[in-house]
């Protein structure tokens, strides 16, 4: 997959296109992502102890990858990435527009 969790992105394609935000999940065996903020449902949740009240949630749920691009660094605009590999032999990615590396995010 193109996309990491932690990456900003923009939606474009479906009913949250043009929305930007922040990859909170990754899952890659069925190509999907979950972006902070993009395709809310709303979730029944009967009564449980983490929450005992229950009632109706308002959750994201997951997107299609292809329906998202990178955010560029520089312009703040969408851009398909590319690899490059460095002097040192560590393999980087870089916004197709700018040129400028696309910083790795710590999973914390």
């Amino acid at each position: 997959m193109h996309v990491r969790t932690g990456d900003k992105v923009v939606v474009i394609s479906g009913k949250d296109k043009g929305k930007e935000g922040t990859i909170l999940k990754a899952i890659p065996s069925k190509e999907r992502i979950v972006v902070e903020g993009v395709n809310i449902v709303k979730k029944h949740q009967k009564p449980s102890q983490m929450n005992p009240e229950g009632g109706i949630l308002e959750v994201e749920a997951p997107i299609h990858v292809s329906n998202v691009m990178h955010i560029d660094p520089e312009s703040g605009e969408r851009t398909r990435i590319r690899y490059e590999v460095k002097e040192d032999g560590t393999k980087v990615r870089v916004a197709a527009k700018s040129g400028k590396e696309i910083p790795a995010v710590e999973n914390n």
